[in-house]
């Protein structure tokens, strides 16, 4: 068990117990209703590092990087077709063909941090001919509506939400019990502001449902991104070639990191 912090509880929901799944073997943080405002709690979460929780994405801004990536050690590859020129279907049958990890379809709205300026009917039929080619499509709530669809033809969905700011517990779990019912995975990007904020978001990531995808946005707490990981975060984005968002790690760094970590 790893002692994390001591701190004052005003209003805030905070792992106290766990519980080992049976099949599994993991341990789950147990949250208890809000505690008594005022109280002391000293928490501890258990770092949960088996290798499955360490899976290593890398987000391409050019898919020619596929095959780069898959070499470097991802396991899976995002395909940021917000990002791309050119014929999205050539490109996503070609990667298909060139690489055997699993791909990730994604198109990022503006509103999020992408380049897609399009409705939810513009994204559908953008990703539509994409759907047979990849094995996850990732959905944003706003275009949650189109969910159901892609889960009929077997294909899984990352629920996705990424804030310019920092969600309280409270908001971090509603959110994730939202995400879902819309997709296989919920994914949530926030941005913490202070140390706070970040010890709050390592302490939802360990009690949370699994899985979960958790990560954070910017370069303040970039190592966060691989923390993360070590307390339940089923991905870590990474990059080969261009980032596509400030603070990634390369998959070469985040490939010896996790050696380095023996995860």
């Amino acid at each position: 068990m790893v002692q994390i912090y001591t701190r004052q509880c005003i209003n805030r929901y905070h792992p106290r117990a766990y519980q080992r799944d049976a099949s599994s073997g993991l341990l789950y943080a147990l949250i208890p209703e809000v505690p008594v405002p005022g109280t002391l709690h000293t928490f501890f979460l258990k770092a949960v590092i088996p290798s499955w929780y360490m899976k290593i994405v890398a987000a391409l801004a050019d898919p020619d990087h596929a095959v780069m990536a898959q070499e470097q050690g991802a396991d899976l590859i995002e395909l940021r077709f917000d990002l791309f020129g050119g014929d999205p279907v050539e490109q996503a049958r070609r990667c298909r063909e060139q690489i055997t990890i699993p791909i990730i379809a994604t198109l990022r709205s503006a509103q999020e941090g992408g380049q897609f300026f399009g409705n939810a009917d513009a994204w559908m039929e953008r990703l539509s001919p994409l759907i047979p080619l990849v094995d996850y499509v990732d959905i944003e709530q706003r275009f949650s509506a189109q969910a159901p669809a892609i889960r009929a033809v077997g294909k899984k969905v990352i629920a996705s939400v990424h804030e310019g700011t920092m969600l309280s517990l409270s908001e971090l779990f509603q959110l994730e019990r939202n995400l879902r019912v819309i997709g296989d995975i919920p994914k949530i990007i926030v941005t913490p502001q202070t140390e706070d904020d970040l010890i709050d978001l390592i302490s939802f990531t360990s009690a949370a449902k699994k899985p979960i995808c958790t990560g954070v946005m910017g370069i303040q707490f970039r190592s966060a991104r691989a923390v993360l990981g070590l307390f339940g975060s089923e991905f870590v984005y990474c990059h080969t070639g261009n980032p596509t968002a400030p603070g990634q790690y390369s998959v070469g760094e985040f490939v010896q990191l996790r050696k380095l970590l023996g995860v």
